[in-house]
């Protein structure tokens, strides 16, 4: 596919868009093999030292690299969008209508919003978002893409270990963000398209639990470990040539009608 760089990141939805997270990681592997290195933040410390990221930093160099004309491909640990019961729920159509009444009633991009400040009805008092509750789900709601799986939890299931939901709701303003300022020049998987362009840089959903195991911890935390075996699978996988197979799940027409609004997780098929 001649992706200049395969991008892991392991995503963390605690705190703020400008809170450094231990549990925010990025990982890159360059095509033709080598070892998986781990992006630094662009903020050091007094002593030079690498610090961690916050989710602000990740999407502004994540639109850096469109702007250098660098075709990445970057799987990010959080859903990308809701259940097609949502979609059903609240009268939305596409996807970038969800995003746009989303990030309305999400607002978890703005500095010092937190997802729990939203769920907690804060903002309301404020002023600054609406009532609590107004776009949101039951923990037994999934996505087919889930349902594929054998352990993908909820985008709607919070306070649980592996939790998905949290980060979901604080990253997806983010993927708004990234769209409205690369325009058509970055390609978001498979909501601007199942097929992959040749010249455009591409953000995937990715479950890291699938490919974590493949690769051997070598002392790297657990989230340091999810952003490696992303970022590495998907060179290998490249190498390979098994990717297209990938961005290509067995879908009937009804299933892949559903998968145009839930978006689908690279790796499940």
């Amino acid at each position: 596919m001649s992706f200049d760089c395969f991008i892991g990141i392991d995503y963390s939805g605690a705190e703020t868009p400008t809170s450094r997270l231990k549990g925010l990681q990025v990982y890159a592997a360059q095509p033709g093999g080598g070892p998986v290195e781990a992006w630094a933040s662009p903020t050091r410390s007094n002593n030079g030292q690498r610090v961690n990221w916050t989710r602000r930093e990740v999407a502004e160099r994540l639109l850096q690299e469109v702007h250098k004309g660098a075709r990445f491909l970057a799987g990010i640990d959080h859903g990308f969008s809701m259940p097609v019961s949502y979609f059903a729920r609240y009268g939305l159509e596409s996807w970038p209508g969800f995003l746009s009444d989303f990030v309305h009633h999400w607002p978890t991009h703005n500095d010092h919003v937190y997802v729990d400040f939203v769920r907690d009805g804060n903002l309301h008092r404020t002023g600054d978002a609406p009532p609590p509750g107004t776009r949101t789900g039951s923990s037994d709601e999934f996505r087919l893409a889930e349902r594929w799986t054998s352990s993908a939890k909820s985008v709607f299931l919070f306070d649980v270990q592996g939790s998905v939901a949290k980060s979901t709701h604080a990253g997806i303003p983010w993927l708004k963000w990234l769209r409205e300022q690369a325009g058509e020049r970055l390609h978001v998987w498979p909501f601007d398209g199942w097929a992959i362009p040749s010249d455009k840089p591409v953000l995937v959903e990715v479950y890291p639990l699938i490919f974590r195991n493949r690769y051997e911890r070598e002392g790297r935390t657990l989230d340091q470990q999810d952003a490696y075996a992303t970022a590495r699978w998907m060179r290998d996988m490249d190498a390979r040539g098994a990717l297209d197979g990938y961005f290509a799940p067995p879908l009937s027409l009804a299933e892949r009608a559903v998968a145009d609004l839930e978006g689908w997780i690279l790796g499940v098929r």
